[in-house]
């Protein structure tokens, strides 16, 4: 009796180990449906997109200490509002302003850069944008060569 009640249960785990248990059998299409209609919905929310009018300046040879500034003119090519996040530059020579707010689609802009070294030579200062872009950074370049003091 006692074997018959064990094959029994080997019989009967066998049977439900064996059934078809994926994760695609609990998907219903409703679902698939929900899912894609979510991310169809996402890729046409829009992306902003930042077209640089230069993306380098060059100041020529200037003084030592001696404080110029460029504009950095861009426009809103894309589909949707562009926030710039942080703008860097690699040293504290180098400031940027940039506008805190939102860039509509179509709208242009101006990204400040104000520069002033006490270092000589030639100098070459790269600024980071963070913004909401696809690439998520654009960079600008500044360069200048600095003349020593009289």
């Amino acid at each position: 009796m006692k074997k018959i009640l064990m094959l029994s249960c080997v019989a009967l785990l066998s049977m439900t180990a064996c059934k078809k248990n994926d994760a695609s059998s609990r998907v219903s299409e409703e679902s698939v449906a929900k899912i894609e209609e979510k991310a169809a919905a996402k890729k046409n929310s829009g992306t902003p997109k930042m077209e640089f009018v230069e993306l380098a300046h060059d100041f020529g040879t200037i003084g030592n200490n001696e404080a110029v500034e460029t504009e950095f003119s861009f426009t809103n090519t894309g589909d949707a509002d562009l926030v710039i996040i942080d703008a860097r530059a690699t040293c504290g020579c180098t400031v940027p302003e940039y506008q805190k707010t939102p860039i509509k689609p179509g709208e242009t802009s101006k990204l400040k850069v104000r520069f002033q070294t006490g270092a000589v030579g030639q100098q070459q200062k790269t600024v980071t944008l963070t913004t909401n872009t696809e690439k998520g950074e654009e960079f600008l370049t500044i360069k200048a060569n600095v003349s020593p003091a009289n």
